[in-house]
């Protein structure tokens, strides 16, 4: 008897291959923006095993903290390539994520049946964002130390138990070497058990309801019990999905050997300086995929509802799925509304990811309350843009 055949007889492997593979169909249709999920697993994989070596190494103390970063840096063979593939994979992670819900909100993959599918997501984009920020923190740098200051601040913002939570979080009166302790515990085992749950169901989910097309329509007509124009993902998508990653890894390794630092985006200048409790940075800002929430939280006047409206602008991708009025779900079908809508969205978004990096000013306030308004203004009023705006009707429209 074979191995194989052993092991399937134990264990249905080959079965399991089949039916996710080789029989689970998709659209054929399907185009370069349905990359960048695949593109996220990739990078989920660079952060696991980098993160891995990087431990061994690392030392979450007050006094050592930052000393064995630059042990890493400078001491540990490689250890310059291990950290950079790190920092830079932090980096790819929410570009590919950014692009991939960009693609959903294009397409409109969160509406029915993809509700569950879109919830599990933002469950685990809000993941990745207190992943990126734990990680960001133990560094134990300059920037690292005054930045955790100001999320503890905005945590003891909350009216209820808002207080005992920040002290929770820091487990002591202050920020401390305590802090530190905790947050290496929450970036190396809570939120990344967390992010791979949320992995695991987030497939599951896609695989039960099925993948979204840029025509946002499912086939009605069936033959042989395949929907007309699907095909199996594998062979099919799996082999057009390892060129595209050869191409995204190629384009990450040059990054990470040629600009690691991305012009102080993806490691700041000041985080290069120990932190030091008695001197403020002249501008505390956070890691740049985290700025466009912090711009929102800046932009308003009162700090209490700056830190209500960064929350809720986190809370309205969960009520996507029920805003959107439309009755056909891409925007290649959807009117001049929903189009400029999206437009505006967008540079707004970037617009915030910008001013949030910017030193504060009066034209940078203004700026950010404008691209707020524009954020907000998406999904605020989508039940009406979405529900008189002119539409298009795409083939196979009875399948919506």
């Amino acid at each position: 008897m074979s191995l194989s055949k052993w092991v399937n007889q134990r264990v249905p492997v080959s079965d399991f291959f089949d039916h996710h593979l080789r029989q689970y169909y998709v659209p054929k249709n399907l185009n370069i923006w349905y990359l960048f999920g695949v593109f996220a697993m990739v990078v989920l994989v660079n952060q696991l095993l980098s993160g891995f070596f990087l431990v061994m190494y690392y030392t979450p103390t007050g006094d050592d903290a930052f000393s064995s970063v630059e042990f890493i840096m400078r001491e540990v063979p490689y250890g310059w390539l291990i950290r950079y593939l790190h920092t830079t994979g932090a980096s790819a992670f929410f570009i590919v994520i950014f692009m991939h819900m960009y693609r959903s909100i294009m397409y409109g993959s969160y509406r029915k049946p993809r509700e569950i599918l879109w919830l599990s997501g933002c469950i685990l984009f809000l993941s990745l964002m207190a992943e990126a920020y734990t990680g960001y923190v133990l560094p134990w740098g300059q920037m690292s130390f005054w930045a955790t200051k100001v999320i503890i601040s905005i945590i003891q913002l909350i009216p209820i138990g808002g207080e005992a939570i920040a002290q929770w979080v820091m487990g002591d009166v202050s920020v401390s070497e305590v802090t530190l302790h905790r947050f290496f515990a929450f970036h190396v085992i809570l939120f990344p058990a967390i992010i791979l749950a949320m992995v695991f169901l987030h497939i599951i989910f896609l695989h039960c309801v099925g993948s979204n097309n840029p025509d946002g329509v499912t086939p009605k007509q069936i033959i042989d019990g395949v929907p007309k124009g699907y095909v199996p993902f594998h062979p099919y998508i799996t082999t057009k999905d390892i060129a595209y990653v050869t191409l995204f890894l190629l384009l990450f390794l040059a990054v990470v050997f040629y600009a690691p630092r991305m012009g102080g985006y993806f490691i700041e200048a000041e985080n290069y300086a120990p932190a030091n409790p008695l001197v403020t940075p002249a501008h505390i800002r956070p890691v740049w995929y985290l700025s466009p929430f912090f711009a929102i939280l800046r932009a308003i006047p009162s700090q209490s509802l700056g830190a209500v409206a960064m929350v809720l602008s986190l809370v309205l991708l969960f009520l996507l799925p029920w805003l959107d009025s439309s009755p056909v779900r891409s925007i290649r079908y959807k009117g001049p509304y929903c189009q400029v809508a999206l437009g505006i969205f967008v540079v707004s978004f970037v617009g915030l990811g910008v001013v949030g990096n910017l030193p504060p000013s009066h034209w940078v306030t203004i700026l950010g309350r404008a691209f707020t308004l524009g954020y907000f203004s998406f999904f605020l009023l989508m039940p009406l843009y979405s529900r008189f705006d002119r539409f298009k009707r795409p083939p196979g429209v009875s399948g919506l």
